[in-house]
């Protein structure tokens, strides 16, 4: 990052001169942590972040964790980094959560509970306070429905963050946010809320290391998807175009990858009469469509809501035979070229670059293609890789990145008691959880989130972990109660292997703080822990 930085005098401690320091320090960092520019040679400015050895270990599990910890760093050391690679890679079997974090999680609404039961229950409250003709009898009832909601995505999103921060297999539990975010529906439309659970749960999560194939399919048929996107409102004579478009341009091809508006009204076509069906009534229709109808859970393909005709996408003819004709569809877009290339391009932007080499990506859609679509063996040609050898230390942290990852040090394995913070810093970094309004979801590169403003609410966040608990060991039962916690950055995987990594404005910076709390915050400041 270079020498340049703002002195530290040792004078500069407590009330206003405390608040001089801080200043300085914070347009330092913000000048060290904005976006590069290219010099005039065309290449690019070497980030502030340290460059790590290949293959650094503390460098290695912030690439491919939610952020290096002293746990994650004994499992590298024990395995090795081959046979750790190998393990991250599979789809987690019996590694498990601490036992404490499983019982939190498993006393949610969301793990007792069917999404089916939970939906059909919304809707009857839903459909009798609508029935209600007292004003304040409905806004009462109302409200009530909207609170449920809201308990249901704070448990959504609380399992996920807790499980991002102590789930072992970690490689997995990013995958699953990466096609969280590549599939996103928006948690505040209609009830999605208390659907976005098991979105994840069942639709993403099973696959998130698998083939792309059985992924595309279960977001495709999944409640969430067909109602954010519309298709649930998609009939026959009464189109809507809006999941096919997405389908294409931004789950599987690309919005260059080949295809036209007439293949856009195709798609649509043969995905009338998908979607969803949240009573205990099944639809009427014609003797004749009966054999057609099929439901599951809460999807549901209404044959008298469905286009019969024949179509032809991508060139190719589809039968008008009913349901069976989506397996068609996704089975032509899941191994298209055109979705090799967009979706190995996307992973090489997560993993290691914003704007990846074209030799890497065309080797991934090359293993991609061979593999039809395994995403472990696409993901294992990038890591086994001279580029993303050569990258680590230099992506830029994304908010969630930022976050756990300063969690995950400052804690390690000792679990929070309360996500309600996180949830909060995530919101005021303009990254929560499940919602991002578009269905292009969150953007992965440093020119999203390495504005001033967006740096100087890290350096608060910051502040707020490496002083004290945060809010994070807070108990509610029956009033507030915090427990005692103090974040432990300076440990021992910082003096044996972080430190090395750390620039000299940095380790000055550190020499001179005059209190646990202010070593905290410089180095959760310092542009070094701003990239992975």
């Amino acid at each position: 990052m270079g020498n340049s930085s703002v002195p530290l005098r040792a004078d500069m401690i407590g009330g206003a001169a405390a608040r001089v320091l801080w200043l300085a320090l914070s347009s330092f960092l913000v000048a060290a942590c904005a976006p590069v520019p290219p010099r005039g040679d065309g290449a690019a400015l070497t980030p502030p972040a340290q460059h790590a050895a290949p293959h650094d270990a503390v460098a290695l599990l912030n690439r491919l964790t939610w952020g290096a910890n002293a746990s994650s760093m004994r499992l590298l050391t024990a395995l090795g980094t081959e046979k750790y690679l190998a393990t991250q890679l599979q789809q987690p079997g019996g590694a498990a959560l601490p036992a404490e974090v499983q019982e939190r999680i498993d006393a949610m609404s969301i793990s007792r509970q069917p999404v089916e039961t939970i939906a059909r229950e919304l809707e009857q409250r839903r459909r009798a306070f609508v029935a209600l003709h007292d004003v304040e009898q409905r806004r009462i009832a109302q409200q009530a429905y909207q609170d449920e909601l809201g308990r249901l995505g704070r448990e959504a999103t609380s399992r996920t963050l807790l499980r991002a921060l102590y789930a072992p297999a970690q490689l997995h539990e990013q995958m699953t946010w990466f096609w969280m975010n590549h599939f996103n529906v928006h948690q505040f439309k209609g009830p999605l809320r208390a659907l976005i659970g098991d979105y994840e749960e069942r639709a993403i999560r099973p696959h998130a290391l698998g083939r792309f194939r059985d992924l595309l399919a279960a977001t495709a048929r999944h409640p969430a998807m067909l109602i954010y996107l519309d298709n649930a409102q998609n009939a026959a004579g009464h189109i809507n175009e809006n999941y096919a478009r997405e389908l294409m341009e931004l789950h599987t091809l690309g919005v260059d990858g080949g295809y036209t508006q007439t293949d856009v009204q195709e798609l649509a076509r043969i995905l009338t009469g998908f979607g969803v069906n949240a009573t205990d009534a099944t639809p009427g229709m014609r003797p004749a469509l009966r054999d057609r109808y099929v439901r599951t859970g809460l999807f549901e393909f209404n044959p008298a809501r469905h286009d019969f005709g024949s179509k032809k996408l991508l060139g190719h003819p589809i039968d008008g035979g009913g349901v069976e004709e989506l397996d068609r569809a996704l089975d032509l877009l899941a191994r298209h070229p055109s979705t090799a290339r967009y979706v190995s391009r996307k992973l090489a932007i997560y993993f290691v670059a914003d704007d990846p080499p074209h030799a890497l990506v065309e080797r991934m859609a090359d293993t991609f293609l061979r593999s039809d679509g395994d995403i472990a063996a696409v993901l294992r040609v990038a890591f086994a890789s001279p580029e993303f050898a050569q990258s680590l230390g230099r992506k830029f942290r994304d908010p969630l990145h930022y976050v756990l990852g300063a969690v995950r040090l400052a804690y390690d394995d000792k679990a929070i008691l309360n996500t309600q913070p996180i949830l909060g810093w995530l919101y005021r970094l303009g990254e929560p959880l499940y919602a991002h309004e578009t269905p292009d979801g969150y953007p992965l590169t440093q020119d999203a989130w390495a504005s001033p403003g967006q740096m100087t609410t890290r350096f608060e966040i910051a502040r707020a972990i490496g002083s004290d608990s945060a809010g994070l060991f807070r108990t509610n039962d029956p009033l507030p109660v915090e427990q005692p916690a103090f974040p432990q950055l300076a440990n021992l995987m910082f003096y044996t292997s972080m430190e090395r990594q750390l620039g000299d404005a940095t380790q000055r910076a550190l020499a001179q703080a005059r209190s646990p709390q202010e070593w905290n915050l410089f180095l959760l400041s310092s542009p070094e822990f701003m990239y992975r």
